[in-house]
């Protein structure tokens, strides 16, 4: 897998605190090995053309595009940040 980072997804990872900022990077390698790994939790937003996105814990996700073998994370956040990606 290719992982890519937008900036938009690098300040809002940087804005996250530290403990949560471990769990996103613990999600983000469950996706690099195994997109479909159920804690995950991966589904498409709805109302998008190609934006997915993925738990990192309970109240925080990661959105991602998803094109064969790269993934291009988007945002990472809380529930907010779905609401961002459908505008």
């Amino acid at each position: 897998m290719i992982l890519k980072r937008a900036d938009s997804f690098e300040r809002d990872f940087l804005r996250l605190p530290a403990h949560i900022q471990a769990l996103v990077e613990k999600a983000i390698r469950l996706l690099a090995e195994n997109p479909r790994h159920p804690a995950l939790r991966v589904k498409k937003i709805r109302g998008t053309r190609n934006i997915w996105e993925a738990r990192a814990t309970r109240g925080y996700r990661i959105t991602f595009n998803w094109e064969g073998e790269v993934i291009f994370f988007r945002r990472a956040g809380t529930h907010d940040i779905l609401r961002k990606e459908t505008k």
